[in-house]
Parts: C-alpha cells; sequence; structure tokens
C-alpha cells in the first residue's frame, strides 16, 4: 500500500470536496509551489489524483474521495486515543484453510469492542513451498493499552506502526491490567512450550530467543 507524505494528505483534504488549481491549493497551504507541484505530481502517479480542463485543476478521483469520506464518518464515532497500522501473516498447507482462517481472523478484529477498524485488506494468496501464505493489513484505533496488549497476543502482528498520536499517557489502573495481562498471557505461553520441547530443544529456544 502506498504512504503518503504529510504534505500530500494536506493536499487530499483540500481537494476532498472540490477541484482546485495550483495556484489555489498554493494559497491555502504553506508548501513552497515547486514542492506543491511535485507532490501533485507523486499524488497522480500513485492514481489518488487528476488534472482537468484550463486553467489546470486537480481533483481527487472518486473512489479514494469516498474512501477518505468513510474513513472521516468512522473517525467522528471514534474515542480512541491510538491509532495502528498493522500486518498479520498467515500461512496454511491448504489455500482454503488459509482464506477461512483469514477470513474468521478478520470478522474477529471487526467484531472486537476494543477496535475500531478503518479498514482490513487481505493481500492476495501465494504459495512458496510447500505452504501457502498471505496476511492481512489493518488499520485501526484500540481503546486503551490492555487493548494494544491483547491485540499483541491475540493477532500476533509481524509488524506495527503507530500512525497517531506522536505521545500518549495512559491511566495508572489501565497500565497495570496490561501488564498483568501480558505477564498471564507470556507464562502461559512458555508454559506450553516447555510441554512441547524436550530439555535439549527448550535450551536452543532459550538460545535463540536471548542471544
Amino acid at each position: 500500500m502506498p504512504r503518503f507524505s504529510e504534505e500530500q494528505k494536506k493536499i487530499s483534504l483540500l481537494l476532498l470536496h472540490e477541484p482546485k488549481t495550483a495556484e489555489e491549493l498554493n494559497k491555502q497551504l504553506n508548501i513552497p509551489y515547486n514542492k506543491l507541484v511535485e507532490e501533485l505530481k507523486g499524488l497522480m502517479k500513485l492514481n489518488v489524483v487528476s488534472k482537468e480542463g484550463f486553467p489546470t485543476k486537480y481533483r481527487l478521483k472518486e473512489n479514494i474521495a469516498s474512501e477518505v469520506l468513510r474513513r472521516k464518518r468512522i473517525a467522528e464515532q471514534d474515542n480512541n486515543a491510538m491509532r495502528i497500522r498493522a500486518y498479520i501473516e498467515m500461512q496454511a498447507i491448504e489455500q482454503d484453510l488459509l482464506e477461512k482462517n483469514l477470513n474468521n481472523l478478520a470478522d474477529a478484529m471487526k467484531k472486537d469492542s476494543n477496535f475500531m477498524v478503518y479498514s482490513l485488506e487481505k493481500a492476495k494468496i501465494v504459495k512458496q513451498e510447500e505452504y501457502y501464505i498471505s496476511y492481512l493489513e489493518v488499520n485501526l484505533s484500540v481503546k486503551d493499552f490492555t487493548s494494544l496488549v491483547k491485540f499483541m497476543f491475540f493477532y500476533a502482528p509481524t509488524s506495527i506502526e503507530v500512525i497517531k498520536p506522536e505521545k500518549i499517557s495512559f491511566l495508572a489502573q489501565d497500565f497495570q491490567d496490561g501488564l498483568v495481562d501480558m505477564a498471564d498471557m507470556i507464562n502461559k505461553y512458555s508454559a506450553y512450550i516447555t510441554k512441547l520441547l524436550n530439555k535439549e530443544e527448550l535450551e536452543k529456544f532459550h538460545e535463540k530467543l536471548y542471544r
């Protein structure tokens, strides 16, 4: 998925309701004109913006505008403090099984009251050696620190990015609850691993884990 610069985000918001010329955008944004033109070219290359008429006006493409408005409506109902983007990789020995697991995980996230899902996309399933592999890209907000801990353990993202805010504070009780949940999950996972591995395998596992 493309990543937009802060300037491109500002330009897109101004184009949300009506097309504008580069000069009009320049008057409304604190962006040097040459930089503005480069950012517009970048948006056109990403197939987000088109240009039309004379004088030339730039328009946000209809599907992009619809998606921005959809997310804006979600944001108006969202009281959660933290927005994140995460990638969750999955694999299975059968394509149908992987498809089912991806759908189940996506449905679980959408129904989870701890999150507000802004977007959730499934990557194309590909085969690598004997496994079928895919991933989910999810953009969501989390209610509190405890919810973030649950997301990390129950959904096991392979990578995660904090979209906003730049700074955040948690209530002591929320932080305490999250740490208690984290300790409980780690201990259960450790006990489960210990049962599965013999002594030699366990030593190798710990060596890799703490190296």
